[in-house]
């Protein structure tokens, strides 16, 4: 049980600033610079997951951190050299474990996947050292300087997505940050705020954010359009529907009519993108689901087939989608047709399809 007192001590070098400032500030010097720390963490009385440790910058938190966890747990910052982000984890991983990883933590671009980790944002690349703790071999990884680098929004979404994919796997993960607002979103076990020199088991409840979702022009897609996995292109005869998260645009959703002989009044999904500064809420879903509800609500049914990892495994997990097509690749009308030869079609590329399901049908899965 991490209850001990620590103490750090530095020689003192004299030099004339040091001097100067010694005799301009009094500052009293007896040979060394000691710090010195009374810890208590009492670690082994609950199991837990996540854990946080907070405090002013030059509070201790590193040094504490490390005193109790190891170097061998400590996150010290993964190599990327390869050219694809994808070819810096571990050769042992799968394709799939690898993009798995990578949107369990929100960071669920395919394009940008391919790219090398120099060449992503901050977000990004914070998201991506994130998913390689989900993959790495430890038990336990000790992050410092978590979200230290993303603006408050990455880090609120970033801390919400690592904690809910830790919590489905035998790890544990312990944030180390000079940024109190996390605490909410990351749903720590426990807390131990280094500057007040407190543990606490349990957390602050986080603030409820502000979700809306309104029907928009399709110019809206501006704002996403380099964000969408698949094709820059939207159909103009689309219905077009934007969702706000605390007033800012986070995700947007288009919707067709799907002409078919025997299935009547079916709308069918075009289009569905997420800001890369909000994925790892579930948005996309929560906007397709919410479209799916208001076109029952008029009596329509609502499909949609795609090719996004995430969002086949959400959708197959979940009571409110049925999938009436497992992931295939679907034949070509013809060995000369046109569609086939268009690398855009579903054809290309291993797709599903699922049905959505009204509130008032669904069963427990």
């Amino acid at each position: 049980m991490p209850n001990f007192n620590h103490v750090v001590e530095t020689d003192y070098t004299p030099s004339f600033r040091t001097e100067k400032v010694v005799g301009m500030f009094d500052v009293p010097i007896s040979g060394k610079l000691t710090k010195e720390w009374h810890i208590n963490m009492p670690l082994e009385e609950n199991p837990w997951q996540v854990g946080l440790i907070v405090g002013s910058s030059g509070a201790g938190k590193t040094t504490i951190a490390r005193k109790v966890f190891g170097d061998d747990a400590y996150h010290f910052g993964y190599e990327w050299k390869k050219s694809s982000l994808l070819d810096d984890f571990d050769a042992s991983l799968s394709a799939v474990d690898v993009t798995n990883s990578l949107s369990h933590v929100g960071f669920s671009s395919p394009p940008s996947w391919l790219l090398p980790y120099r060449a992503l944002s901050n977000g990004q690349k914070f998201r991506s050292e994130l998913a390689r703790t989900l993959t790495d071999k430890r038990d336990l990884i000790v992050f410092d300087e978590f979200t230290s680098v993303v603006d408050r929004d990455v880090a609120k979404v970033g801390s919400h997505a690592v904690q809910k994919s830790i919590r489905k796997t035998d790890k544990q993960f312990v944030a180390v940050t000079c940024h109190y607002d996390v605490e909410g979103w990351l749903q720590p076990d426990w807390v131990y705020d280094v500057s007040a020199n407190t543990f606490t088991w349990g957390c602050q409840r986080r603030t409820k954010a502000k979700i809306e979702v309104f029907r928009c022009h399709h110019v809206a897609w501006r704002l996403f359009v380099g964000n969408h996995y698949l094709s820059a292109d939207l159909n103009k005869a689309s219905k077009c529907y934007i969702m706000f998260f605390d007033g800012q645009p986070a995700a947007f959703s288009a919707i067709l009519p799907f002409p078919h002989p025997y299935l009547k009044n079916t709308w069918k999904e075009h289009r569905t993108v997420t800001l890369p500064d909000y994925q790892g809420f579930g948005l996309g879903n929560r906007l397709s689901e919410f479209v799916g509800e208001m076109l029952h609500e008029q009596g329509k049914q609502f499909r949609s087939v795609t090719s996004h990892p995430a969002m086949i495994g959400h959708r197959y997990r979940s009571n409110a989608w049925i999938m009436d097509r497992a992931p295939s690749r679907l034949k070509a009308p013809g060995k000369r047709g046109t569609i086939q030869n268009n690398k855009n079609t579903s054809i290309n590329r291993l797709t599903a399809s699922f049905i959505y399901v009204p509130k008032e049908k669904r069963k427990l899965k």
